[in-house]
């Protein structure tokens, strides 16, 4: 089983880089790949409840990250470091994220077989 760390660093709409990075993330997940999830700079935003997605004609993440348990994806790494940058803690969050300090981040992108930055 191909291990694969997928890395969001784009805030929110305007772009499509987290919905293609999310797409590949469950594609890869439904075909028996172990998947990992950092969130760091801006990207930690796409984390918070209550986002009106579709005011910006996008679609709604939160609800696509409350279905990574369905597809296995149990490491889901949000960057202490962007955390406290946006005064975010992870209660303030949608979902269940640990909070990863550099050093945490740098051995999970060690185990890694491929990373992709979206």
């Amino acid at each position: 089983m191909k291990q694969i760390c997928i890395v969001f660093r784009h805030a929110p709409y305007g772009t499509t880089h987290t919905r293609e990075g999310l797409d590949f993330a469950l594609l890869s997940a439904s075909f028996e790949q172990q998947v990992s999830l950092i969130f760091c700079d801006e990207a930690v935003l796409h984390l918070l409840p209550e986002q009106h997605a579709e005011l910006s004609g996008s679609k709604d993440y939160v609800s696509v990250f409350k279905a990574f348990d369905l597809y296995e994806i149990e490491t889901v790494l949000a960057c202490e470091q962007s955390l406290n940058a946006m005064g975010l803690t992870v209660d303030d969050l949608a979902i269940d994220v640990q909070s990863a300090s550099a050093e945490a981040i740098t051995a999970q992108l060690a185990l890694a077989d491929e990373v992709l930055v979206f």
